[in-house]
């Protein structure tokens, strides 16, 4: 049959093990960055700078659930999980959100400490050094995370590499910080505390969002007008009813109803679905399953789902 002869997506281990690659390299980066910068905050009595690494830490220990859902996924359905356990991506993206949420309440909770208790900031010209090391190290795994999270489809890889950008972000709030200080304007730190604070709570809030829609399996509107418009393209297909696509993971999985002629022979309205499906799974990036149901025009005006009509939700 057309579509089986040839490989169409990444398989899925090999997809497991490139995220892995990934999450551990940027780890690494990440850690020598936070114990430069925590070595710092102590020294320096930066909050700024401690607000900062905390956040960076809190990256670090997300690394953890991502590596178990990376793992996981490299598992096959069985009777029990029968899409797989693709699934386990969003439930480590519930734990980064946490995560996120107690790095901005350690952070706030310094910061509020520092206004209400001034302290000095010593050895400023490392403060700054600490902030840009944290902006390059943060931009550099920002930039890793989303292309390889692009490239094999994985939205919660792309989420944490889109929250290492705004890492950097806020390490560059540490050296304004520390400018002002050097200039003699000591509540310049803890404002910039404030600030750091605000973006991880905004960092958290993007998250929860974008786990939210896969949990509740949205998809980008415009993925299902490209679905239905390569399933018209497809000969024999001359009506395309419904179309439902989820994410599983790192993988696609797409429903559609077409509609044929109803003079065809059973065969031939099949090949009219696998040639469907085939040119899915060869124009639609990370699409690993479509599943056609092959429906005859309607004859005469006859309806062609009277008996299972009353079992289905109006749509």
């Amino acid at each position: 049959m057309s579509g089986r002869g040839h490989s169409h997506t990444h398989p899925g281990a090999y997809k497991s093990d490139e995220a892995t690659r990934a999450l551990l390299l940027s780890v690494a980066a990440l850690s020598v960055t936070a114990v430069a910068q925590l070595v710092i905050a102590l020294v320096s009595g930066s909050v700024a700078l401690l607000a900062d690494t905390l956040h960076n830490f809190g990256d670090i220990s997300t690394a953890v659930p991502l590596g178990v859902a990376f793992w996981l996924g490299r598992r096959p359905p069985n009777d029990r999980y029968t899409y797989g356990y693709g699934r386990a991506e969003d439930l480590a993206g519930i734990f980064i959100v946490l995560s996120l949420a107690g790095s901005a309440a350690l952070a706030g909770w310094e910061t509020i400490h520092r206004f209400l208790h001034p302290g000095h900031v010593h050895h400023v010209g490392w403060v700054v050094v600490a902030g840009v090391v944290g902006f390059a190290g943060n931009e550099l795994v920002a930039h890793y995370r989303v292309r390889v999270g692009r490239k094999i489809g994985s939205a919660a890889l792309v989420a944490d590499g889109l929250h290492a950008r705004t890492d950097g972000v806020t390490s560059l709030g540490v050296v304004v910080g520390a400018a002002g200080v050097a200039l003699g304007w000591r509540i310049a730190d803890p404002i910039m505390g404030v600030g750091i604070t605000l973006a991880i709570i905004l960092a958290a809030r993007t998250a929860a969002r974008d786990i939210y829609r896969r949990l509740m399996d949205s998809v980008d509107p415009a993925l299902v007008g490209q679905i239905e418009t390569v399933l018209k393209s497809a000969p024999g297909v001359e009506e395309v009813e419904h179309v439902r696509v989820r994410w599983v993971g790192h993988d696609l999985h797409a429903e559609a109803e077409v509609v044929s002629d109803c003079e065809l022979r059973l065969s031939e309205a099949h090949d009219i679905a696998e040639e469907a499906e085939h040119r899915l799974l060869h124009e639609v990036p990370h699409l690993a399953r479509a599943t056609i149901h092959s429906c005859p025009c309607r004859h005469g005006g006859r309806e062609l789902h009277t008996l299972t009509a009353h079992h289905k939700p109006k749509e």
